[in-house]
């Protein structure tokens, strides 16, 4: 399953602002559904973020962090063109990413 991060970047004075939503329904093993059977824990365990192919910022995630996770951040030193890219692995293995062009 490769499910595309939403991902947006503004560029501003050198610094890129970069906001992310990820699709996923970061279970934590513990939920029930309707019938009273326990819901299999999937969650995301690493995301790791890329500027221009190399790497700025790996987050190793786990089952506590809330469905469809938010992430926005900055990044120093950038220029129109350059590249941000986001990968995401959940304990699964399942994966997922999205980048995007600076303007």
């Amino acid at each position: 399953m490769a499910a595309k991060v939403k991902i947006r970047g503004k560029l501003s004075g050198g610094i890129a602002k970069i906001k992310l939503l990820i699709p996923h329904p970061m279970a934590t093993g513990t939920q029930r559904d309707a019938d009273g059977n326990l819901i299999p824990a999937k969650y995301i365990e690493t995301v790791t973020l890329y500027k221009n192919d190399k790497e700025v910022l790996t987050a190793n995630w786990g089952a506590s962090v809330s469905k469809d996770p938010y992430l926005a951040f900055q990044i120093n030193n950038c220029v129109a063109g350059d590249v941000i890219k986001v990968t995401w692995v959940d304990n699964l293995g399942d994966t997922g990413g999205g980048d995007i062009a600076l303007k």
